[in-house]
């Protein structure tokens, strides 16, 4: 551990002097300035472990000074010390964010102890902040392109709301990514993100997970378990996959919404659930309503402001940004030098049209962090690791091709028609009415379509 550096503000050198001796006496490396304005100029440059900040100073006062470090660098521990302390000064330093407050002449050994703590809380904060940047930096939305732009904006204005909201599009294609964003920016970003996989979780724990239970309540119950909606409580709930939960929840998850309460499995109490809904599917809950899959008045509740995620081939000009920056992110998590990506590289990137979107994406760039052993990825790494049948957009309007190997004729007929039928879905905002008039086709049959489409 690298010994820890303290910066001491005061306008009285013998005092400066005498923390100096104190604090090299037990090991601290100890800078000193004799004014505010002199604090942030060394601040600039350096970064110490603790500062001890004096109050009353010609120019900025202390008060002043803390005020403008704290906006500047929030992790940094600040010990006020006065030799004119009163309550109200030392409530006024502790509302701008010091760490403590000492009364001159100070004591030996309460300054030496509060020093340790400071900087032991300091450290703990700043590996705390750290910890958050690389978690925002993993759901980074990364992207250029015309419809990441349009994305954004919705956010923004989406987000400061407590409306409920819809996510969908295809797997992989980054719906999390906009559900987290959502959070960040929105009023309850300092409470709790609660994330529910609705498809990954057994329907007969679907309940316990959400609303938990009491002990007791069924086999295996040997104690009390919190849910995930009361741990969500004033802040948001993403049901990821919410397609996938049997009608049987969808009713309990309806009464929740509705009135704001719920009970534990096997408990009597009435709980309060104060909390923002998110919710995200990759299947059409249009066509699963019709099939009885999915309940109406659920769909609309949650239906309030709907994203529209597109997949990664409509919106390829995003793909070298992504591509740069999951390199960059699986160099740094696996200590292994960075490659970089050749010209031909790129567009060899650009012209697959990821089945598997961005998730897709991020594997192809790991494998290849990890079994090319040159520096510089080229085009024929890329072909030898995006494997199967090998799609690329025409120029004349991007209709999807068969890239060699040749597929059979029928193939080939049924890739052009699920695109065309996807990409007139989302011209219609996935209104399935809409778009079989416009194909001038059945409803029914554009439903049977999908369906036969969705199994190939």
């Amino acid at each position: 551990m690298t010994t820890p550096n303290i910066l001491i503000v005061d306008d009285e050198k013998r005092i400066r002097s005498s923390l100096t001796g104190i604090f090299e006496d037990e090991g601290y490396n100890v800078c000193t300035v004799q004014d505010g304005q002199a604090a942030l100029q060394f601040l600039e440059q350096e970064q110490p472990d603790l500062m001890m900040l004096d109050l009353w100073m010609p120019g900025m006062d202390g008060l002043q000074v803390l005020e403008a470090v704290k906006q500047r660098h929030p992790a940094l521990p600040v010990i006020v010390i006065s030799g004119h302390g009163n309550i109200e000064t030392a409530v006024k330093a502790a509302k701008l964010g010091a760490y403590d407050f000492l009364e001159k002449p100070l004591s030996l050994e309460k300054t030496l102890i509060m020093a340790e703590r400071a900087i032991d809380q300091g450290r703990l904060l700043r590996e705390n902040l750290d910890l958050k940047q690389r978690v925002e930096r993993k759901y980074e939305m990364i992207g250029i392109s015309k419809a990441m732009q349009d994305i954004r904006e919705r956010i923004a204005t989406a987000a400061p709301t407590n409306g409920r909201v819809l996510i969908y599009g295809e797997n992989g294609a980054g719906k999390e990514l906009i559900a987290r964003a959502l959070h960040r920016q929105s009023l309850r970003a300092d409470k709790p993100f609660i994330e529910v996989n609705c498809a990954a979780i057994p329907q007969e724990l679907i309940e316990s997970e959400l609303f938990g239970h009491e002990k007791g309540a069924f086999t295996g119950a040997t104690t009390r378990k919190i849910g995930k909606i009361e741990l969500a409580h004033e802040g948001t709930l993403f049901l990821d996959e919410i397609g996938d939960m049997s009608l049987a929840t969808q009713a309990k998850v309806l009464r929740v919404l509705q009135e704001q309460k719920f009970e534990r499995v096997g408990g009597t109490e009435t709980l309060e659930a104060d909390f923002r809904v998110f919710a995200a599917s990759n299947k059409n809950l249009d066509e699963e309503i019709e099939q009885g899959r999915f309940r109406e008045d659920l769909y609309y509740r949650l239906n309030v402001i709907p994203f529209y995620v597109p997949p990664l081939r409509e919106r390829k000009e995003d793909i070298p940004l992504l591509a740069r920056h999951f390199l960059e992110e699986i160099s740094e998590e696996n200590g292994r030098r960075l490659k970089t990506l050749a010209p031909d590289a790129l567009e060899a990137l650009m012209q697959y049209d990821w089945p598997g979107n961005i998730r897709e994406l991020k594997n192809v760039m790991e494998r290849l962090m990890i079994m090319v052993s040159v520096n510089t990825i080229r085009a024929e790494h890329i072909s030898n690791t995006i494997s199967g049948g090998r799609r690329k957009t025409a120029s004349n309007g991007g209709s999807p091709l068969i890239a060699p190997p040749w597929k059979p004729l029928k193939d080939a007929r049924n890739l052009f028609e699920k695109h065309y039928i996807l990409q007139c879905l989302k011209a219609h905002d996935g209104n399935i009415t809409k778009t079989a008039q416009t194909l001038e086709i059945e409803r029914t049959y554009l439903h049977k379509k999908i369906r036969m489409l969705q199994e190939e």
